[in-house]
């Protein structure tokens, strides 16, 4: 569902919220009526979904035995909730109530998104004269293969591009290669490979103003999501050099490194430094996430964004350009909606205790010990105890770098050649506020009420 197809916005949008409203009321009421048959069936859902999230936290804040057993209750209390509902003959009821939940946040999400966030969800730029001497870069390992896979090397070849391929067994010097393709003349730079490398390339293609062309050839594509490139298939990446338009987009400095897109500090860096993070990302964060959710082990950093001062941080973030739904674990999914705002976006975190990390838990970004906050300069130093150099993952590389840290952007420096007809970002659903959506159902003055002007902060 979406308001942004209806010829009167703040009428769709209004509708949407009542009927939000609507099915929350009759959900609540289904339940009511489940009452009178069989109450305690009824009540161990309640039960249930507690003892669902204590084994969640089990899972994520511990590690051994007790991590099992919170695996064990995290998927048996549901199914046990499940199986009492159908003998008590309340499953139905339930069924209904789980329905109109559904819908409620459907029409709430909706209601709640404005317009803008549609136009944001893919940026545009000028049109482009092709190039006319492009010089790609290409690591054949990158993705799990994907350049050989999807015939990379010779679909940008047939388009006039010369490739330059990596030998995986032998450390490349990318930005020496990329220096050199534009000694000979190279008008365009490109990489097939990851984030790390994309930067390396585009710091070369900023210092001579050339246009960079980003192939979403490695693992996750962050860079290329925010462009709205395709990530299921990247040789539709090349299209640009035959029908392209240009961005203009901010480029990231930390110590003189450039990124494109985070810098992390912390619990964020340790997990990066591991050796067995890159065969298994998931299961090393995993690992690591009890010790900042029992709130207090580890190292702790100051940092100051701006003259905002944040003291004794566990995890610290700073992305180019901030991220449009700020969530300390959910960064992998998150997205930024531009890459042109000229400012850094800032995620620290810091945990004092149990109650603390359930809190962040639970209500994520409007946790306490959850900082979220935008800046020009970070200046990233170690806390107490800290020694003179410090752990740091610069778009996914593990590095050690002396203390202070300082990150900064260098805003529209890059200029970053995609196809125009790529097909956008996903747009981030916008944060429930029922408050607001009760507002926007019944506004207090009907005709000059616009439900997108204020903006929730």
């Amino acid at each position: 569902m979406t308001a942004s197809g209806s010829g009167d916005p703040a009428g769709e949008a209004r509708r949407l919220a009542r009927w939000a409203l609507i099915a929350v009321a009759v959900a609540g009421a289904a339940l009511l009526a489940a009452l009178g048959s069989g109450p305690l069936v009824l009540l161990s859902g309640i039960v249930g979904l507690a003892a669902s999230a204590v084994g969640v936290w089990w899972f994520l804040a511990h590690r051994g035995p007790l991590r099992l057993l919170g695996a064990v209750l995290a998927v048996a209390a549901p199914l046990v909730t499940l199986y009492l509902y159908v003998v008590g003959g309340v499953w139905v009821n339930a069924l209904v109530a789980l329905g109109l939940w559904g819908v409620a946040l459907s029409c709430a999400r909706s209601a709640l998104r404005r317009p803008e966030d549609e136009r944001d969800a893919l940026m545009r730029g000028e049109p482009a004269v092709p190039p006319r001497r492009p010089v790609l870069i290409m690591n054949p390992k990158s993705g799990g293969g994907k350049v050989e896979r999807f015939r990379l090397v010779e679909r940008a070849e047939a388009l006039g591009a010369r490739v330059i391929l990596l030998d995986p067994s032998v450390p490349a010097d990318v930005t020496g290669l990329a220096r050199e393709a534009v000694a000979e003349g190279a008008d365009l730079l490109g990489v097939a490979g990851g984030d790390g490398t994309q930067a390396l390339v585009a710091e070369v293609a900023a210092e001579h103003d050339l246009p960079f062309l980003v192939i979403s050839a490695g693992t996750r594509n962050h860079f290329a999501m925010d462009l709205g490139l395709d990530r299921t298939d990247p040789s539709r990446c090349l299209d640009a050099l035959r029908d392209g338009e240009e961005l203009r987009v901010d480029l990231g400095d930390v110590a003189g490194r450039p990124f494109v897109n985070t810098v992390s500090f912390g619990v964020y860096a340790d997990v990066v430094q591991r050796p067995e993070y890159r065969d298994a990302k998931a299961g090393t964060a995993l690992d690591a996430l009890p010790d900042l959710l029992q709130g207090g082990e580890g190292d702790r950093l100051d940092a100051l964004a701006d003259s905002t001062p944040l003291t004794a941080q566990q995890a610290l973030l700073v992305s180019n350009n901030p991220y449009a739904a700020p969530d300390p674990f959910g960064t992998v999914a998150a997205r930024r909606t531009r890459l042109d705002g000229g400012e850094l976006g800032v995620i620290g975190v810091r945990v004092d205790g149990a109650a603390q990390a359930a809190e962040l838990a639970v209500l994520g970004n409007r946790a306490t010990g959850l900082n979220v906050l935008t800046a020009r300069r970070v200046e990233v130093g170690g806390g107490p105890g800290a020694g003179a150099v410090i752990p740091v993952a610069v778009d996914g590389e593990a590095l050690t770098l002396p203390t202070p840290v300082v990150c900064t952007l260098r805003p529209r420096a890059l200029r970053v050649l995609v196809p125009r007809g790529r097909p956008g970002s996903p747009v981030p659903p916008p944060p429930l506020d029922w408050r607001r959506l009760t507002r926007l159902a019944f506004p207090e003055e009907p005709g000059r009420s616009d439900p997108w002007r204020s903006r929730t902060p």
